[in-house]
């Protein structure tokens, strides 16, 4: 019998959302409004290192990478290291969640070193509020790109959190152009981190209203698939699209997680809110997956029952693109 990684509270890890960078070049108010701060060393995990990690997760079951950042696509061996996923016996789905600056003239590279789903970030479609939320005049870009990836066959999420100025607005946005477009829209509620108490008292949004308008106007829920994230998603006979929300305040949220996350310096962080990230580059100097996978069945023994974000306990993450979400 193959061997799994499997908590004290039953939940099996089928996905591994891998950070390869923290480095990111967009100013989301929700998330680095002043940048990004290089405030230490950034040695971030070399190819090797990744293999080894990716071979590691998937003798113990996982069977899907996700791709982070910060912005993964300012590494420019993001190709290379999409290929060493996709080549990693076990491993059945490569993703890669990025802010989409980069989409148009590289998803065509991406794709074919194996890259088969992608989650763009767009917190909103009206070019005036995308600015204001990421610093950034790109909208019309990212959907060029977006249009490219769905041309290139593979699936495309985008991921928008909601913020209390902009949130109405994209919904209505949203609908109108899901009704063609078929993407999976992921509207996510604000999280509280280290740094946003203030920002999140003034701009969090709750899902629950949104989910509620979906179900009268004959949106149907979805069956989640093993490895998929923690959206709850909605489909409609009239609309080419789909639209998820992901609302981790609401109760039961971690009952159904399935992921760990490793950071860009080799943490393994067994949630994105634990206290803290526990070191594994040790374990990866010698490429020895077994001793690797001995380490993790370990310390998987210490991931809790929940975030305890609705007791307002952020852990380390001091801002999100720490981890990638």
């Amino acid at each position: 019998m193959k061997a799994i990684l499997e908590d004290k509270f039953g939940r099996r890890f089928q996905y591994l959302r891998l950070s390869v960078t923290d480095v990111c070049n967009f100013r989301c108010s929700y998330c680095l409004p002043d940048g990004y701060q290089c405030d230490s060393d950034r040695d971030f995990l070399s190819q090797a290192e990744i293999k080894t990690i990716a071979a590691a997760f998937a003798g113990l079951g996982t069977r899907k990478i996700r791709l982070t950042g910060g912005e993964p696509s300012l590494r420019k061996d993001l190709p290379e290291i999409i290929g060493l996923c996709a080549n990693t016996p076990g491993i059945e789905q490569v993703a890669l969640t990025t802010n989409g600056f980069k989409l148009p003239q590289m998803i065509g590279t991406w794709v074919e070193a194996g890259l088969n789903a992608i989650n763009v970030s767009i917190d909103s479609l009206d070019p005036r509020h995308f600015s204001m939320i990421t610093g950034h005049d790109k909208l019309n870009t990212i959907l060029a790109g977006v249009d490219k990836a769905l041309s290139a066959g593979i699936r495309v999420k985008i991921n928008s959190v909601m913020l209390r100025p902009y949130s109405g607005t994209m919904l209505d946005q949203a609908l109108a152009w899901l009704r063609h477009t078929p993407v999976s829209l992921r509207l996510i509620e604000l999280m509280q981190t280290g740094d946003n108490q203030t920002f999140f008292k003034h701009n969090h949004v709750s899902g629950l209203p949104v989910k509620e308008r979906l179900l009268e106007q004959g949106w149907i829920p979805v069956i989640r698939e093993t490895t998929a994230g923690p959206a709850q998603e909605f489909a409609h006979p009239d609309f080419a699209g789909r639209i998820g929300l992901i609302m981790p305040y609401s109760n039961g949220f971690c009952d159904s997680c399935n992921r760990l996350r490793v950071s860009a310096t080799g943490n393994l962080h067994l949630c994105l809110f634990a206290e803290k990230g526990l070191p594994l580059r040790e374990y990866l100097q010698e490429a020895d997956v077994g001793v690797l996978q001995t380490q993790l069945k370990a310390l998987i023994g210490h991931k809790e029952a929940s975030h305890w974000l609705d007791k307002g306990f952020t852990g380390a993450t001091t801002h999100l693109a720490m981890l990638g979400g």
